[in-house]
């Protein structure tokens, strides 16, 4: 592999648990704050309602666009770091995580093709050439078709309840991955199984916060929108 794009896949893994997460989204986005310290563990039967209710929700979903705001808490500094931009997803396999404020960055997969363009320059890889590529493209499609809670090669499941919410703590077992990412929580409002926040925490002890606003579901989305010019 060139050394440019050596260069381009060190940033795309420091991303990988950004697109990993982006299919949840297809779970109805909604934004929230909740305290992970006052869970309670889930009984099976709510766990099981749960899985069922998730991926109905995934299997309805066709496209979905929002906004997101990304806080970084790093161990090192004391100042978190804040950026946003837009998310879009479509059915099968399209996606595009855009980064507006306070840096410009762009990660679009469609089909097997990953292009990344940052500062105006733009870098291509085809999934299967690569075996990390390959896993954690099969990861996003798994939580597109809304079996990611029940991915128990790649994550360890634990569901937890509190008065506003479902939770779900996912420990990374796949060993390529969990170099970058340690687990995923995933907060599901109770009233109508939307996600409410997404919190990754990494295995150097940093740790990004994502919250979604303005989503629209099975809207129409242009093909041209997962292409990187």
């Amino acid at each position: 592999m060139q050394v440019n794009s050596i260069v381009h896949l060190r940033k795309y893994l420091r991303m990988v648990k950004i697109c990993f997460i982006a299919g949840t989204l297809l779970l109805l986005l909604n934004s929230g704050q909740l305290a992970f310290s006052q869970n309670k563990p889930m009984d099976q039967a709510s766990i099981e309602t749960l899985k069922k209710r998730v991926k109905e929700v995934a299997q309805n979903t066709r496209t979905l666009s929002c906004d997101f705001v990304q806080v970084k808490e790093m161990s090192m500094i004391a100042e978190k770091i804040t950026s946003s931009g837009k998310f879009y997803l479509k059915k099968e396999k399209m996606l595009r995580w855009e980064y507006l404020k306070p840096f410009s960055y762009l990660i679009v997969i469609r089909n097997d093709q990953i292009s990344i363009k940052d500062d105006n320059k733009v870098n291509q890889f085809n999934v299967q050439s690569n075996k990390l590529f390959l896993e954690i493209n099969r990861i996003i499609l798994g939580s597109i078709q809304g079996t990611l809670l029940t991915d128990e090669k790649n994550f360890r499941a634990s569901y937890f309840e509190s008065p506003t919410a479902w939770v779900v703590k996912l420990v990374t077992l796949n060993a390529r991955l969990r170099e970058s990412l340690n687990e995923v929580i995933i907060y599901f409002n109770r009233e109508d199984f939307a996600v409410g926040r997404v919190d990754m925490n990494e295995s150097g002890g940093d740790c990004t916060k994502i919250t979604f606003t303005s989503r629209k579901t099975n809207q129409p989305i242009a093909d041209e929108k997962f292409l990187v010019n």
